[in-house]
């Protein structure tokens, strides 16, 4: 039975896309399936294999979410926090993995600085701190600072690390589980292809607005600024702004040709749906 349910799932992962529209050929087999005497066995057969395919599709998200994440926090606290700790604090000068850091802590340090004469400027402070007294303000903080960013620096080695083992574990999941995987895209294909054409093209509409839209510039600068600094690297503007223009163009016409390569001989109606709902 287990046998029979995964080659039927399977068949259904490796469905290709025919000249007549997908929805006309569920159509003649619905009424196929109800004019044929062993259609309620039939039925309940394809009920087992759904709920199979949900069952075993959710315990695999499951298993490819959990198992890296806690395998990168496990390595990371507890196999390569303390050699680095151990190698970066062993060098008291070791500070900044790169400029950015620099440029962003020495920026802080002005601004302390400026906040500080602004507040004896406008009497905030009680009474008037003699320059001593400032720059023992100054040092502490350039000294917290310091602490800071050698914290960063060293939690960016730790997230490489850390990372390249989660990537590693998470590839050799899918190359020893592609049964499983394929159950997975099968799920997947019929959960997106079963949508309602309404649903379908506001799903569209909602994908390309936030990653291709007119405003997804500072979402994809905020983004990568983040990996960036997870990974200890140079925050370079001309990077930044080089990727913005070129990757979601790139992404917007891989989008644009999986809509006319595919949808639009799966679902058309679903693509005239988008259409007029994006106009």
């Amino acid at each position: 039975m287990k046998y029979w349910n995964l080659k039927k799932i399977n068949q259904f992962a490796l469905e290709k896309t025919g000249i007549v529209p997908r929805s006309m050929n569920k159509l003649f087999e619905r009424f196929k399936k109800e004019l044929n005497p062993s259609s309620e066995i039939e039925a309940i057969e394809e009920f087992k294999v759904a709920r199979y395919q949900t069952v075993a599709s959710l315990q695999y998200i499951l298993f490819l979410l959990i198992v890296p994440i806690l395998i990168n926090q496990l390595s990371k606290n507890f196999i390569f926090s303390p050699f680095v700790n151990y190698f970066w604090n062993k060098n008291p000068g070791d500070i900044f993995i790169n400029q950015s850091q620099e440029e962003r802590a020495f920026a802080e340090l002005q601004r302390f600085e400026e906040k500080l004469h602004f507040d004896i400027l406008i009497g905030k402070l009680d009474q008037s701190p003699s320059s001593q007294s400032i720059n023992y303000k100054i040092t502490q903080k350039a000294l917290e600072l310091a602490s800071e960013y050698t914290a960063e620096s060293a939690n960016a080695i730790k997230n490489i690390l850390s990372d390249f083992l989660s990537i590693a574990i998470f590839s050799i999941a899918l190359l020893i589980s592609k049964q499983k995987f394929s159950i997975l895209m099968s799920f997947i294909n019929e959960l997106i292809y079963g949508l309602s054409d309404t649903a379908k093209a506001f799903l569209i509409i909602l994908f390309t607005d936030i990653f291709v839209g007119f405003h997804s510039p500072h979402g994809w600068e905020i983004v990568i600024e983040a990996i960036l600094r997870h990974f200890g690297l140079p925050e370079s503007r001309d990077f930044i702004f080089i990727f913005i223009s070129t990757f979601p163009v790139v992404l917007d016409t891989i989008f644009k040709y999986w809509i006319f390569r595919y949808l639009n001989k799966i679902s058309p109606s679903a693509v005239a749906t988008y259409h007029n709902m994006n106009e």
